[in-house]
């Protein structure tokens, strides 16, 4: 049933990193409180919402006394237990709801789902031993084997090149369900940043181009240089799938664009995504105050591209030896810096981004890129 939450009710978020910073800060433009809860303190929600809650997710009479002071509460990542939500559920609106989270969360799970939809995946087969694993189609490999759980920018999976390595990989992954999923030889990685409003509206962002780096995610761009016919069929399969979830809020679609110009779903995210940053500079409406807007019940924005954009990760590596020199970064007018207030620098931790835009993505990028160098 639809409800509409206006400005100034309090949005409660489970999780406190740079995905709930962000999404506090698009709240509170609209006039909401945001209260957060999660295991740390002083976090980057944390630092800029209403309130920080410290307990744990399985802490559920903290958990329940969180959501009696909150009028209606989302997400920042997936990993939510699902008895925490039904904790929450209990006395506020939580979206998307718990069964978008046991969909998603397990990658058996989100495969069959996707499958049963109809919706183009990469082949893939269920292991839940090491027996199953040695028996499994030799077809898939080589391939990638992925925890069926809990694994994110490349973590909890093992590449296997031939039948040989199967053992050692899943003695790795020290874990009970995974699944192996076939190599494909793709063309590039795209994603479909979308919106659902709880009146069943949809709002679409275009392709985005994603290049990786150890499987963290380098750099997105848009608009994706992608046939028109790629661009529709992209759109249209984020729009089923957030249909057949009866999905309210943000969801990212990952894609693999294979050398003969079809289209895999590789992953689901229900939330806002690292590639869809850039909205924030580069739409009308970001993908965070869409989330604001669909978990709250307000009509959905424009998501219509202002102008071309670029978005570069800034990694913990760079502040390996000194702090970075932001003056140099912020000489060029056309470049916006979004720091997460992390107090730790880690190699390979996400600790801001930039984002440069242009005439065309191409040299949207060109100028990230550069403005990034002048940090090494």
């Amino acid at each position: 049933m639809s409800r509409t939450i206006l400005p100034p009710s309090t949005i409660g978020m489970l999780g406190s990193g740079q995905l709930g910073r962000m999404f506090a800060i698009a709240a509170r433009r609209l006039g909401y409180r945001v209260q957060v809860f999660s295991p740390d303190k002083d976090t980057p929600t944390g630092q800029v919402a209403d309130l920080e809650i410290q307990a744990s997710y399985n802490d559920l009479d903290a958990v329940a006394d969180f959501a009696q002071q909150v009028d209606v509460v989302t997400y920042e990542f997936e990993n939510v237990p699902i008895d925490t939500t039904k904790a929450v559920d209990r006395f506020a609106p939580i979206h998307p709801g718990g069964h978008v989270l046991h969909t998603t969360q397990q990658r058996i799970r989100e495969k069959t789902f996707l499958q049963s939809a109809g919706i183009p995946i990469t082949p893939f087969q269920p292991i839940r031993s090491l027996e199953e694993l040695q028996a499994a189609d030799k077809y898939n490999v080589p391939g990638v084997l992925k925890t069926a759980a809990w694994g994110y920018d490349g973590k909890g999976q093992v590449k296997i090149d031939s039948a040989e390595e199967l053992e050692s990989a899943w003695e790795q992954l020290e874990c009970n369900e995974a699944v192996l999923e076939r190599f494909v030889d793709f063309e590039s990685e795209l994603s479909i940043v979308a919106a659902r409003g709880q009146d069943g509206s949809i709002a679409i962002y275009g392709p985005i181009s994603n290049t990786h780096q150890n499987h963290i995610l380098d750099l997105s761009v848009t608009p994706a240089d992608l046939p028109k016919a790629v661009t529709d069929n992209a759109c249209e399969i984020a729009r089923t799938i957030l249909s057949e979830l009866e999905l309210i809020g943000v969801l990212c679609v990952e894609f693999f664009l294979t050398k003969g110009g079809g289209l895999l779903v590789n992953e689901l995210a229900p939330r806002p995504h690292n590639s869809g940053h850039l909205t924030v500079d580069a739409h009308v409406t970001c993908q965070f105050e869409q989330q604001v807007r669909a978990v709250c019940g307000l009509p959905l924005g424009s998501a219509a591209e202002l102008r071309p954009a670029a978005m570069v990760n800034l990694l913990g590596d760079l502040w390996q030896k000194d702090a970075p020199d932001w003056a140099k970064v912020l000489s060029a007018s056309d470049i916006k810096l979004h720091l997460y207030g992390k107090s730790e620098a880690r190699v390979g931790r996400k600790m801001g981004h930039l984002t440069a835009v242009a005439d065309t993505g191409v040299e949207a990028a060109e100028k990230a890129l550069a403005a990034r160098r002048l940090l090494a």
